[in-house]
């Protein structure tokens, strides 16, 4: 182990040596009555490693022998998840007060599990994959029935326990037949194992068995079984970090296997990413349709989402990854600022998430409203929002790559996932007069709010400079 081993895994040392040291500070001290000072501290930290991460040069050459790689593309999905996990935690800090969830193990258990997403995203090996994979889902099996005295909570926990452990399973299956067809865990090893731009059959039942793995974390169809009943039942701060961070993380290590360990067969396995892409797609998008509870809505939300990411995954180009990157990014961004108003949504005190209680709720809240609109149509691909440019960019990177179909499936699938977004819409301006729905909020989670619809507006200047971060790091993973 050398400086620049260090060097490059210093983020994540830092924030694992702030998560054990702050744990037990707590326990020596005052455990819950700090609660509310931990969640603020880390997510301080978390927001200061993103800077560190961002303004810091990668480190050339082989990390710790090959096991990492330090590059611009773990940077931009580290920065990602970071990011993500301060706003949420800022965002339902309130939230999970109100419904006596305050308990200092969750910011600490969330800061493990991004230890885990920020190892996964820089993975170069398969034993390092799955190290970095166990350490976010660990963590995220026991925040996911963090609300004890819910059985809804409680069953939310268990099932993703058990399709996780499933999918856990799956992917050490594949891991052990690209290790015993290629002679190495190494992901450059693994490569060169392709031969004329096919892999021999043993390797492509292991790039298969991976794949299903990875599609499970992503929620893709047909591993999306837990998304809509963990969403539901995990308190709503848990679910809002649920459909964001994790989902970055996941979509950043799918194309790290594909291009890093597989790249030499991009044939073989676009056809694989493709069918899950359509798949999620439209499943997502028409089973959406037919929910009422707002949580569950976004579930299937969320699957189509990662169809759409994958479309660009599918293209096996460096604009393809560019595009994911780009989808990534924005999508994080969307969900964040739409789970910071489903966190506020209460009546009497008790949480709402029925659809229909959004009746009339624009002109109680006009401004709330308003910045609730511009995320639902961004999250619907509406122009001018930003989310129409990101559906934009995977579908051309599809057409780029001779994927025609592919994109002209991802339209159709588009028009029909705006119907549940619009509904919304209808609802709060012009849904039938009723009780005014309340929605309290933190001056942290307005912020956000706020703060996530004006990006899906001033953000079509220069997307912020995502578009160039977007563009090095899939440079760095696809070269």
């Amino acid at each position: 182990m050398t400086s620049f081993d260090l060097q490059a895994i210093l983020p994540e040392l830092l924030l694992a040596l702030y998560a054990m040291l702050a744990l037990v500070a707590v326990v020596y001290t005052g455990k819950d009555k700090l609660t509310p000072l931990v969640t603020w501290v880390t997510a301080a930290v978390m927001a200061a490693l993103a800077v560190l991460v961002g303004s810091q040069p990668a480190v050339t050459g082989a990390v710790f022998g090959g096991l990492i790689s330090d590059d611009a593309f773990a940077r931009f999905g580290q920065v990602g998840v970071l990011l993500a996990g301060a706003a949420v935690l800022l965002a339902g800090q309130e939230t999970m007060k109100k419904r006596g969830l305050d308990r200092f193990e969750y910011p600490l258990l969330i800061a493990l599990a991004t230890v885990g997403m920020m190892v996964m995203v820089a993975a170069g090996d398969l034993m390092t994959l799955y190290m970095g994979l166990e350490l976010q889902s660990l963590s995220l099996y026991v925040v996911a029935a963090m609300n004890r005295d819910s059985v809804k909570s409680t069953e939310a926990g268990m099932k993703y326990f058990l399709l996780g452990a499933l999918s856990s399973g799956l992917m050490l299956y594949g891991a052990s037949l690209a290790y015993g067809y290629s002679g190495t865990t190494r992901f450059d090893g693994i490569l060169t194992a392709a031969t004329d731009g096919h892999l021999s059959m043993g390797l492509l039942f292991g790039l298969t068995f991976v794949a299903a793995g990875m599609a499970f974390k992503v929620s893709a169809v047909p591993f999306h079984m837990w998304t809509p009943d963990v969403y539901e039942g995990a308190p709503t701060p848990v679910t809002a970090f649920f459909a964001t961070a994790p989902k970055l993380a996941a979509m950043g290590l799918f194309a790290r296997v594909m291009f890093d360990a597989f790249g030499g067969a991009v044939a073989d396995w676009s056809q694989i990413v493709a069918l899950l892409a359509l798949l999620s797609m439209f499943l997502g998008a028409v089973a959406a349709i037919g929910q009422t509870n707002i949580k569950r809505l976004m579930a299937y939300s969320s699957i189509s989402h990662m169809g759409f990411a994958l479309v660009g995954l599918a293209a096996g180009s460096e604009l393809g990854v560019q595009a994911m990157l780009i989808y990534m990014a924005i999508y994080l961004a969307m969900n964040v600022g739409t789970f910071a108003f489903i966190m506020s949504m209460e009546r009497d005190g008790k949480p709402v998430t029925d659809i229909a209680a959004l009746n009339q709720y624009g002109k109680a809240e006009p401004v709330k409203a308003l910045a609730m609109l511009v995320l639902l149509f961004s999250l619907a691909g509406v122009p001018p929002m930003l989310g129409f440019f990101a559906k934009f960019a995977v579908l051309n990177a599809a057409v780029q790559a001779d994927l025609t179909w592919l994109a002209v499936a991802g339209v159709i699938a588009s028009v029909i996932g705006a119907f549940y977004y619009l509904r919304i819409v209808y609802f709060m301006y012009f849904g039938e007069t009723e009780e005014v729905l309340e929605t309290p909020m933190s001056p942290a989670a307005w912020v956000v709010l706020v703060a996530c619809a004006a990006a899906m507006l001033l953000g079509l200047f220069n997307l912020f400079g995502v578009e160039g971060a977007a563009a090095a790091a899939a440079a760095a993973l696809v070269n």
